[in-house]
């Protein structure tokens, strides 16, 4: 099935209109890979009616940053939801998402200055603002964002539930390749080589994972260790953040600890930022 291809306000509006039943949104900046599919796929299980936005958004990428660069495989992308069965793909360029520089944008708060947005400031006040407008464009009853992007996903509940933004917000399990490395758009920017240390972002969340018995410090020592040996490598591994922290407000975790926890990691290879985390649970999880 070929979907609707929708690059104005007016073109969503009307394939938007002869919708019935349930519809998912997959919000995505293209570059669609497996891990994008298995969001589809949910949505598509979850929905009547799927569309998936594609769109490189410039409010989330600061200074110095890879958006001229960042991948756009547009006819590549439609092919990928054709094959999956999406209905709409909603493709709007700049001058659509932001006919005006924008003045009034949602700000993301403590939570958004923490973590990957100490690394990135005014990434995610950037990335809420796209999202918000997209739920109010699309109209969706739910959407789907992957796990792999933890912090993202958890803002974007935190907005939906302190904005009373009626959408269910659906997250989906990190799609891993068969090494390990996290499914990203910037996967393939990296060298043989490059991947080869990449790999220890990977490799460290599963020795914190291995460690969880001991208690939260043993686990970011654990992922530590790993960490340590990749910053030697050649190429290097530059690290921003190894944390574990609480899955729904990004405050780093103390010892001794017991609940859900989410062991983060972010670092650069080469000019790529990499990300990935394991969710944990330490001790046995309550029962509701």
């Amino acid at each position: 099935m070929t979907p609707v291809i929708a690059e104005t306000r007016a073109e969503l509006a009307a394939a938007r209109a002869g919708v019935r039943g349930t519809l998912a949104l997959v919000p995505t900046m293209g570059a669609l890979h497996e891990g994008h599919r298995s969001l589809i796929r949910e949505a598509r299980r979850r929905a009547d009616t799927v569309v998936v936005s594609v769109f490189v958004n410039p409010l989330q990428f600061g200074p110095g940053e890879d958006f001229d660069r960042y991948p756009r495989t547009f006819a590549e992308d439609v092919e990928a939801c054709a094959a999956e069965g999406v209905d709409i793909v909603f493709a709007p360029g700049r001058e659509v998402m932001y006919p005006e520089e924008p003045q009034v944008t949602v700000k993301s708060g403590p939570m958004g200055e923490r973590v990957e947005g100490a690394t990135r400031p005014g990434h995610f006040d950037g990335m809420l603002t796209v999202v918000l407008k997209l739920f109010l464009l699309v109209r969706p009853d739910l959407a789907v964002f992957g796990e792999k992007d933890a912090q993202q996903l958890a803002m974007i509940r935190r907005m939906v539930a302190d904005l009373n933004v009626p959408v269910e917000i659906v997250g989906a399990p990190t799609v891993r390749e068969a090494d390990g490395l996290a499914l990203s758009s910037r996967n393939r920017y990296l060298s043989a080589d490059e991947r080869g240390t990449a790999l220890a972002l990977s490799r460290a969340l599963r020795a914190g994972a291995d460690a969880v018995a001991g208690g939260p410090d043993a686990v970011v020592d654990a992922a530590r260790a790993v960490l340590d040996k990749a910053a030697s490598a050649e190429p290097p591994l530059h690290l921003d953040y190894l944390v574990l922290v609480d899955p729904g407000t990004f405050t780093e975790i103390p010892g001794p600890y017991e609940g859900p926890a989410v062991l983060a990691v972010a670092g650069r290879v080469g000019a790529t930022h990499l990300i990935d985390n394991l969710p944990l649970q330490f001790g046995t999880p309550k029962e509701h």
